[in-house]
């Protein structure tokens, strides 16, 4: 079923920073279909120049008025999570389909907060977990599929980043504070941004997480956000996952690998950084190495599901059903910390 009226998504979006520079709305304007029609930002001079920059013929200093555009039929909402629900409400109580950043909003109450006004305005809410259409994360998909590694027991997360100094800013230093570090913008720090990309695609390919236990701390006192967080975790399927994430450690120690545990072989990733695949299995010698070629706007594959979803000619795979799932999760494994 159709999601809109007109045959062409007429998107307007609420936050024109850095994600909508290449990663998310250009492929908006390039996906068949699908334009970008408004734009807004709260300072007038930067969502001015981003929309003579990207031939957007209306721009905005105030959501609201953009949201009441009649010639806008879809909203994109790129802000920083705090701003999340409410416009996503407001969208909502408007009539509008949402496509919204993640993580999907800062708590688990929030997100239902948002689901409740979409289906009470009878609109889908979509939310931009793009690994779920990327090529490499498709491919561990399939290989899971095929049972290329037998069972799947286990899934191992590592992710530990240096506390970098171009983003951090602490009490004695003069350069603005990332939103990202901030509990109050952001829900929970670099945790929040980054392992939910991980904590989704483990729900994509295994389902719900059923059962967690988590601890958070904050070791290296740079910021509010917890920066060191470990926990365990089981499916509803019964596979098993243990996770640890640190955000203050030297370089030497920086490690970013996904590995997940069959009865007859593993498959390894880098989660963030290069899109190579390695599989090893029972009677395969070596290392099998598949490697992917990454689109320039790395959601568009995502928002072509969206754009075929509002259309009625596809669907989806990332709505906010499975996101406050993730939210869920992380809020279990932190709650120590942030109750």
């Amino acid at each position: 079923m159709k999601k809109i009226k007109e045959n062409i998504v007429k998107w307007g979006i609420i936050g024109v920073g850095d994600v909508c520079e290449v990663k998310s709305a250009p492929a908006m304007q390039l996906i068949e279909h699908s334009d970008v029609v408004a734009v807004m930002r709260r300072n007038e001079e930067k969502v001015k120049d981003y929309a003579e920059r990207h031939c957007v013929s209306k721009w905005y200093t105030d959501a609201d008025q953009l949201i009441a555009d009649p010639d806008v039929n879809a909203i994109y909402v790129a802000t920083p999570p705090n701003a999340h629900a409410e416009i996503v409400i407001k969208a909502a109580q408007s009539g509008k389909p949402v496509y919204v950043e993640k993580p999907m909003a800062r708590t688990v109450e929030e997100c239902r907060a948002m689901i409740e006004a979409c289906e009470a305005g009878a609109v889908p809410l979509y939310v931009a977990y793009y690994r779920r259409r990327l090529p490499n994360f498709e491919k561990i998909k399939s290989l899971l599929e095929e049972g290329a590694i037998g069972d799947v027991r286990l899934v191992k997360l590592e992710l530990y980043k240096t506390v970098d100094p171009d983003i951090v800013a602490n009490i004695t230093s003069s350069m603005p504070v990332n939103w990202r570090i901030d509990p109050a913008v952001s829900g929970g720090g670099y945790f929040f941004d980054l392992a939910a990309h991980q904590l989704d695609y483990l729900d994509y390919i295994f389902g719900p997480i059923e059962h967690v236990h988590g601890f958070a701390d904050n070791q290296a006192g740079m910021y509010k956000a917890a920066d060191s967080i470990h926990g365990a975790f089981q499916f509803a399927t019964g596979v098993s996952g243990v996770g640890s994430w640190c955000f203050a450690v030297d370089e030497k120690a920086a490690k970013d690998e996904m590995v997940i545990i069959g009865s007859t072989g593993k498959i390894t990733i880098s989660f963030f950084g290069a899109p190579i695949v390695c599989l090893e299995r029972s009677g395969h010698p070596g290392k099998e190495v598949f490697e992917f070629e990454m689109p320039k706007h790395i959601q568009q594959p995502l928002i072509q599901t969206v754009v075929d979803d509002l259309l009625g000619v596809g669907a989806c795979p990332s709505l906010g059903e499975s996101a406050v799932r993730t939210n869920w999760v992380m809020e279990e494994l932190t709650k120590n910390y942030y109750s």
